[in-house]
């Protein structure tokens, strides 16, 4: 089995694929005004309208209700990012802190209210761990 994406749902696609191509510096792959992906080298990140639902099951899906999953993004220096989404994030919700499992890490909010995890790994274990992941 290979994970390969997350997928969020919106009521605004143009938005949200903005603000991940600003937030990421990854540009999306369109393939309808409707759905685009911003492709990683470990998952891809999928963004959705909420009209694509109707394909699935309509409600399965609500846009801008997601409190219990976090998009989280391995980063190269936390702290620089922290100063760069100050003015991009709509919301701060915690300052680069370092974890307790070692990873230094940055939440914010996506316009939608998705909670988004900026993260460094900085002590050796931490390194160890996501040694796999480029």
């Amino acid at each position: 089995m290979l994970f390969a994406s997350v997928r969020l749902i919106t009521d605004d696609v143009a938005r949200l694929v903005t603000f991940y191509e600003q937030a990421t510096g990854i540009p999306a792959r369109w393939a309808t005004d409707q759905f685009a992906e911003l492709v990683t080298a470990s998952c891809t990140l999928a963004i959705g309208g909420a009209q694509t639902m109707a394909l699935f099951s309509p409600s399965a899906a609500v846009p801008a209700a997601n409190r219990s999953a976090i998009i989280e993004f391995r980063v190269s220096d936390v702290d620089a990012e922290h100063a760069r989404l100050t003015t991009l994030a709509p919301e701060i919700v915690q300052p680069p802190t370092t974890m307790p499992w070692g990873n230094r890490s940055l939440l914010f909010r996506d316009p939608d209210g998705n909670l988004v995890n900026f993260f460094t790994p900085v002590t050796a274990d931490a390194q160890a761990r996501l040694s796999h992941q480029v």
